[in-house]
């Protein structure tokens, strides 16, 4: 009988970079979860306030699409935050059939301690990276998520609709404090932002 080769004898080497960015995620959601506590919300829910705060009031649709999850988990999201005090939903002005997502001022008060925590995630993150190789990784990071993105089955990926607007793309802003360097860590599949 002949030797077990490596990938046979363990799993994890025919996918280090896969068991990497998995572990990486998980690891990153947990200090994400540890840090966010205390403001009442859980990973996930942040993104989608600071895309508010942002950007004003929102489709539930749109929301979907810019957290790249699915309606029944976006949902579940505003349901969540709605109890928790930190959004409302209203009739839009323009066409009383669509619902809007908007802020509440307890969620306005919450973005300066969102602000700091993502910066204090964003330092844990880096570590002791200079700028040009956090850089390196971001970029880095973002290839990865598009080369796995260019490969999702359609089930995975989020409904588009014809004529729909393109998305936001999930980059923040300069302002919006190191969103995308803690983002990039996702896992491939998305959890659901407001578990």
């Amino acid at each position: 009988m002949a030797p077990a080769s490596d990938s046979e004898a363990n799993p994890y080497a025919t996918g280090p970079l896969s068991l990497a960015i998995f572990s990486l995620a998980r690891t990153h959601r947990a200090l994400a979860a540890d840090l966010l506590r205390p403001l009442g919300l859980h990973p996930g829910q942040e993104l989608l306030l600071m895309f508010l705060w942002e950007h004003g009031p929102q489709r539930q649709t749109d929301l979907a699409q810019h957290v790249a999850t699915d309606s029944a988990s976006m949902t579940r999201t505003v349901q969540r935050l709605e109890r928790s005090g930190f959004v409302r939903r209203r009739p839009s002005p323009d066409d009383r059939r669509v619902t809007l997502v908007e802020p509440t001022p307890a969620s306005l008060a919450l973005r300066p301690r969102v602000g700091e925590v993502w910066a204090q995630l964003e330092r844990a993150t880096a570590g002791d990276l200079g700028p040009v190789l956090r850089d390196e990784a971001a970029t880095l990071l973002r290839t990865l998520e598009q080369n796995v993105g260019n490969t999702a089955m359609p089930a995975t990926s989020p409904p588009s609709r014809k004529g729909a607007p393109t998305p936001t793309p999930r980059r923040p802003a300069p302002s919006a404090p190191g969103r995308r360097a803690a983002r990039a860590s996702s896992s491939p599949r998305r959890p659901d932002p407001g578990r």
